[in-house]
């Protein structure tokens, strides 16, 4: 993986400035719908888990900090 991703990256240094724009611009909006999947994903798990009665609600930082750390 980590020789395909090099090779990737040496493939971008070559293109031209303004395809390394729009790749870019590609990369933005790949980044911001995994972004939104994953939030409509843990909508769903939350949702579930309300109806379920199982929700978990914690003010404790390290308790929090675990929960998130395990998505």
């Amino acid at each position: 993986m980590a020789q395909e991703f090099s090779r990737v990256v040496e493939d971008v240094k070559q293109l031209s400035t303004a395809e390394k724009e729009e790749l870019q611009e590609l990369l933005k909006r790949y980044l911001i719908e995994e972004r939104r999947r994953e939030i409509e994903e843990n909508y769903k798990t939350s949702l579930g888990e309300l109806r379920d009665g199982t929700p978990t609600f914690s003010h404790d930082p390290d308790t929090l900090g675990s929960a998130l750390s395990a998505n």
